[in-house]
């Protein structure tokens, strides 16, 4: 489906508010003046600043799921799922606004665990599910649940971005980095004696 030029332009205009500012900050008036339009044109082509959201969202995670694992296409099971994590590292440092809008804010049309997390339902999430089902069969991972494995993966992960974007670790964003990696680690090797 072709989306019209004034559309992709508001939806863009959206997001850099979004991503510049955080959700809050895009209103209909707000993106019709970054455009050139009145408040009302907009409706035209959004008819409520939650369609517009939407869009923003779904067009995200597009983006997110193209990108997303390319860093260490080959290589062992462990360098891949490192990999995936420095590309959501990538992403949550780099944009937490947009982080926060889409993984950890309030909304209608976010995704649910476990429902929404089957299949394809979470694009990004889903490339890691697919690299856990595949550490599974092929002996790294003791069979089990490849979607709760996964979130237990994640969850870690996104709960220490969660605290040092809210300044609460005090460490440089290398220092960061290496943390989460010995943290995933820790997850794949076990923590037991």
């Amino acid at each position: 489906m072709t989306v019209p030029p004034t559309a992709r332009r508001i939806a863009e205009a959206a997001r850099t508010i979004l991503v510049n500012e955080g959700a809050a900050a895009v209103t209909m008036r707000r993106v019709a003046d970054v455009v050139g339009l009145s408040p009302m044109a907009t409706y035209k082509h959004y008819p409520s600043r939650q369609v517009l959201l939407d869009t923003v969202a779904d067009d995200a995670f597009r983006e997110l799921t193209a990108s997303w694992g390319t860093r260490v296409p080959d290589g062992s099971w462990e360098d891949r799922t490192l990999g995936l994590m420095h590309d959501f590292l990538d992403f949550a440092l780099g944009r937490p606004h947009l982080y926060r809008f889409l993984m950890t804010d309030r909304r209608e049309r976010a995704r649910r665990f476990p429902d929404d997390f089957a299949g394809r339902g979470a694009p990004p999430f889903s490339l890691l599910v697919v690299l856990v089902g595949e550490g599974m069969r092929a002996g790294p991972l003791r069979e089990d649940d490849p979607l709760e494995v996964t979130l237990a993966l994640t969850s870690s992960v996104q709960g220490l971005v969660e605290l040092y974007l809210g300044g609460r670790i005090g460490l440089d964003e290398a220092g960061f980095r290496g943390l989460c990696e010995r943290t995933v680690r820790r997850i794949l090797h076990g923590i037991g004696a």
